[in-house]
């Protein structure tokens, strides 16, 4: 809803302005319809004159511009201009930065001044708009938690994963250690028996030694007393034939001395001059 800057032409303000102020004003005119937005606010800019229809039109130049916010500033010092057609243009640039809030508030308050059907019109744009940018931001807002759920989700299955992998290697070091511990134990006890056995056979081998060395020291006894005892056979024996010799010799002495047979004696003396027959009886 933004005016033609030709308004200005009848703008009492400008009713004694000189003749280069309506050259500049031409001039902003002729930028304004060959869409030169920028040069037609600068030309007005540059007049001396201070009114709120020449700060009106900068504000219709400043918009055509898509300069918004200079816009406002400019609309807002048009104090004076129709307060419905001035809070309209203000609607229309905050629904142009997509302020939809303030340009609803903008638009109410024009309407509550004067009913426009273009400000009815674009009043319900604003509210429209304003809806479909929150149902955006809802699809938006769902379709990130869903993204986040799902990021979790893989999130969570793979700290899941590294969890049951995890507890797999522990299981599996818990197995390993367990059949570690086995081994050692196995091996401990087959050195134990091992250690047994040969501290059995020492004990043995000891045993023996001990027994073997007692059967020495028992032997020389043994050997000494078989010695004593045949020596005394020996003695026993000599003494019995001595005995018997000595019987022997005391019966021939008695059987000589009763007979008186010197000769006799002589021969037995003197082997050698004649042999006794064993059998041959001294008498």
């Amino acid at each position: 809803m933004t005016r033609l800057i030709l308004l200005m032409l009848g703008s009492g303000a400008l009713l004694h302005a000189g003749l280069t102020d309506f050259k500049t004003i031409q001039e902003a005119n002729q930028a304004y319809e060959a869409k030169e937005y920028g040069k037609s606010a600068a030309l007005l800019k540059s007049l001396e004159v201070k009114s709120s229809q020449k700060e009106y039109d900068i504000g219709n130049a400043l918009y055509k511009g898509q300069k918004y916010d200079e816009a406002i500033e400019a609309y807002d010092k048009a104090e004076g201009i129709d307060e419905a057609t001035r809070l309209h243009n203000i609607g229309n640039s905050q629904f142009q930065k997509k302020e939809w809030d303030k340009a609803i508030e903008s638009y109410e308050k024009a309407l509550e001044l004067k009913e426009d059907e273009d400000t009815r019109f674009n009043l319900e744009l604003a509210k429209e708009q304003k809806k479909k940018e929150e149902e955006k931001k809802q699809q938006e807002q769902k379709k990130q938690d869903q993204k986040d759920d799902k990021k979790n989700d893989k999130d969570k299955n793979k700290d899941d994963k590294q969890n049951q992998d995890q507890k797999q290697n522990k299981n599996q070091k818990e197995q390993e250690k367990k059949k570690e511990d086995q081994k050692k134990k196995e091996d401990q006890q087959k050195k134990d028996e091992k250690d047994g056995k040969k501290k059995e056979e020492d004990k043995k081998k000891e045993g023996e030694k001990k027994k073997s060395d007692s059967q020495k020291e028992k032997k020389p006894q043994e050997k000494e007393g078989e010695k004593e005892s045949s020596q005394s056979e020996a003695e026993k024996k000599k003494s019995k034939e001595e005995k018997l010799k000595e019987q022997e010799l005391k019966r021939l002495m008695k059987k000589m001395g009763q007979k008186n047979t010197p000769t006799m004696m002589y021969q037995m003396g003197e082997g050698k001059k004649g042999e006794r027959n064993e059998d041959a009886k001294p008498w």
